[in-house]
């Protein structure tokens, strides 16, 4: 049942009280009407607890604003919530609509740096996060004494003689948690072969990332992704105050996972709003994301640290061939991928995190 005003509730307690649901959370839908987002669909996502999300309906149900009772949990880009049409998939100008955001999804057949794969020029990070959704739909329901709320759709990457894979995603949260959930099902339905490189951009910002903030893991190791990363990279788990011109560091980490194999990682600064502390998790299943890139970014205005569970590395298409890591999915195949985002809502809920994950190791 849901826990609100720290209090429980039945359905039958909570209706007596409201006139609508929609009083203390709920989704609805609506549209972006300014600038470059001007038309694109979005809706909104409130738990009842501050938890509260927009999702981009017309940017593959990628989620933009997120916060916790006012407060920012996610970084957002100079960029604001682009809408399609703008894309440009050359190269790096992806960058020139990647509004940051909670969740912002990179793939299906390229995800990563700028590359050539047997002769197909590739720009970073792919097409899906600029499909709008179709067969978007929306709903509500009791649950018992649980209101449990969605929305889904569907994502298609093609081309005629091409791949022709169908991204279908479910977001679904319930009222009084601070958490909610992301699934996420491809489907090759096409008649050939094709790369599958799918990785989740989860982006924090201030004042979740702030001098002193740190990323909670069970890290058995932390490889650096380059000579950049080098460059202390024994402090990969440490977030500075913004810092002039710093060069952005990325590290590949072995997580030990919890017995029921899943792993976890997290955001945290235990000194926000006087030591109450603020921060987020994403939980996710090695099994099918088994690369997990930190994305450590510490300039001033992209000032941003990312948890990026993934298929794959975050070097391009061509590379990933050649190291032989690359996944591929077959004709009329369907892969899953599930993941739990969720608020850290006091120091005690991030010390206890921090306390289970170094139990792992």
């Amino acid at each position: 049942m849901p826990r609100l005003y720290g209090k429980s509730y039945t359905k039958e307690e909570l209706l007596k009280h409201v006139g609508s649901i929609s009083q203390i959370g709920g989704v609805r839908s609506i549209t972006l009407e300014d600038g470059t987002e001007r038309g694109s669909r979005a809706l909104e996502f409130r738990t009842g607890t501050g938890l509260e999300f927009t999702v981009l309906a017309d940017r593959c149900l990628d989620i933009s604003n997120a916060a916790y009772r006012g407060q920012s949990l996610a970084w957002r880009s100079s960029t604001g919530d682009v809408a399609p049409a703008y894309f440009d998939p050359e190269g790096m100008n992806w960058l020139r609509g990647f509004f940051g955001g909670l969740v912002a999804t990179c793939g299906l057949t390229q995800a990563g740096a700028p590359s050539v794969d047997q002769g197909e020029a590739l720009g970073i990070h792919g097409r899906i996060g600029n499909q709008p959704a179709c067969n978007l739909s929306t709903g509500g329901e009791w649950r018992g004494d649980d209101y449990v709320f969605w929305a889904e759709g569907r994502m298609r990457e093609t081309v005629v003689f091409g791949p022709n894979l169908v991204l279908h995603r479910r977001l679904e949260a319930k009222l009084g948690e601070d958490r909610f959930s992301l699934r996420d099902t491809v489907t090759n339905e096409g008649y050939k072969t094709q790369p599958l490189m799918l990785l989740y951009h989860i982006n924090g910002g201030f004042p979740v990332i702030a001098d002193g903030a740190k990323l909670l893991s069970a890290t058995r190791s932390a490889q650096p992704r380059d000579a950049e990363a080098e460059k202390q990279k024994e402090l990969y788990a440490g977030f500075q105050a913004p810092t002039h011109e710093y060069q952005e560091k990325c590290y590949y980490h072995d997580l030990a996972p919890f017995e029921d194999g899943t792993a976890v990682t997290a955001l945290a600064n235990p000194s926000v709003n006087g030591g109450e502390g603020l921060g987020f998790y994403v939980k996710f299943r090695p099994e099918q994301l088994p690369v997990f890139t930190e994305w450590k970014m510490m300039d001033e205005g992209t000032y941003v640290v990312g948890m990026e569970p993934a298929t794959c590395h975050v070097q391009g298409r061509a590379l990933e061939r050649e190291r032989g890591t690359l996944q591929f999915i077959e004709p009329g195949e369907t892969r899953e991928f599930d993941l739990e985002l969720g608020v850290l809502t006091s120091a005690a809920q991030i010390q206890e995190l921090e306390r289970r994950l170094l139990a792992l190791l």
